[in-house]
């Protein structure tokens, strides 16, 4: 059998503003350590799936940034999607290269696939691959579509969640797989605080899972518009799997323009019945925002997440991020509690902590003015 991984890159990160600009989103972004959130991605799955057959699918802006970022990925590896169209296209066009790359080395029932994230904190590693093994194991004796679920961690309303027949036992380390009762919409606070203490609620990674074959025969079943398409987007890339290509593969545009944009989850998962989850045993994190650093990063005694070149005074429950390049400028605070503060060499963020979720308000204020220079 041959394992492959699909990673979703082609993310804008707008609610990472100011740091977060249209050529370096957040998964090109050194947040939690000094590697980027895409390398940390790339250096969790190579111990279970090789280097050569790990591919980047991501817009056009992005991809040389990150041909950049992954010198030791094969510049072929990094596809651009021809137009921004969610992620039932994506994944649709993922399967469709690596049709057309092994075609004549292996059936598609021969080949499986793994959909990561490009920009989650997860850990510990071990963990991590045992998870990632045990689902692809199942999914290659089946013809069946897995995801991961994480178990929650409080009473989130900016997550999807999925119900499970019974809870998970996690007091083994064993990776136990279920079949799915039903995809929950995101829920206000109420309904999140009674899916967390049911226990049978769980929180929807964005990891997948599939063979190849089982992921075109579903998605033309579910979605036909696309998952019809597929065979037909390999024939394109037939002979140029093998080529960096300078941006999308020009051929292949009408078929992926004239596609719904639509998610994974709405085009496929939430319409097959062929869908189980599988229990995550490590650690994860969306890292969604500025206020989610506060829950994997270091505070001071002032609960502060301190970072950079600052003067922070009489300050409590605050993010206060300085990336000014060389420490040339100084970030001050005096006397302000539950706010999120930004520096960069050419713009500033303030907003209370409980508002984060709408910087890209700020993004989209500097479009609609015409200042683009600072997206």
């Amino acid at each position: 059998m041959k394992r492959t991984a699909v990673i979703m890159a082609g993310g804008s990160g707008e609610r990472f503003w100011p740091l977060s600009r249209q050529r370096k989103p957040k998964q090109l972004l050194s947040l939690i350590s000094e590697k980027t959130m895409l390398e940390e991605a790339i250096d969790r799955i190579t111990d279970v799936i090789p280097l050569d057959d790990i591919y980047i699918i991501t817009s056009k802006l992005l991809l040389e940034p990150i041909r950049e970022t992954l010198p030791n990925l094969p510049k072929e590896n990094v596809i651009a999607e021809p137009a921004k169209r969610n992620t039932a296209p994506c994944l649709a066009l993922a399967a469709a290269f690596i049709s057309a790359k092994y075609e004549n080395i292996f059936k598609p029932s021969e080949i499986s696939i793994s959909v990561l994230t490009a920009d989650h904190l997860i850990s510990p590693t071990s963990n991590f691959q045992q998870t990632i093994t045990s689902t692809l194991d199942y999914v290659e004796r089946n013809e069946i579509i897995a995801i991961i679920g994480i178990k929650p961690q409080r009473p989130e309303t900016g997550y999807g969640y999925i119900e499970l027949p019974k809870p998970f036992d996690y007091e083994s380390d064993e990776v136990e797989i279920q079949n799915i009762v039903r995809f929950c919409e995101k829920p206000n606070y109420e309904k999140a605080i009674e899916f967390l203490e049911s226990g049978k609620y769980l929180w929807n990674s964005g990891m997948f899972f599939w063979r190849l074959d089982t992921f075109i025969n579903q998605l033309t079943e579910h979605l036909f518009e696309v998952g019809s398409k597929i065979p037909e987007m390999a024939e394109h890339y037939k002979n140029r799997t093998n080529i960096a290509l300078p941006d999308s593969l020009e051929s292949i545009a009408p078929i992926f323009e004239s596609f719904p944009d639509i998610s994974i989850d709405y085009g496929l998962m939430e319409k097959s019945s062929n869908v189980v989850i599988a229990k995550a045993i490590f650690n994860w994190d969306d890292v969604g925002s500025w206020d989610s650093l506060s829950r994997v990063l270091p505070s001071d005694d002032n609960n502060n997440l301190n970072k950079g070149n600052n003067i922070v005074i009489d300050t409590q429950n605050s993010v206060l991020i300085n990336t000014s390049k060389d420490n040339n400028m100084v970030l001050a605070t005096l006397g302000i509690d539950d706010l999120v503060v930004v520096l960069t060499d050419d713009a500033v963020l303030v907003c209370p902590k409980d508002r984060v979720q709408e910087v890209k308000r700020c993004v989209l204020e500097l479009r609609n003015s015409n200042r683009n220079k600072w997206v």
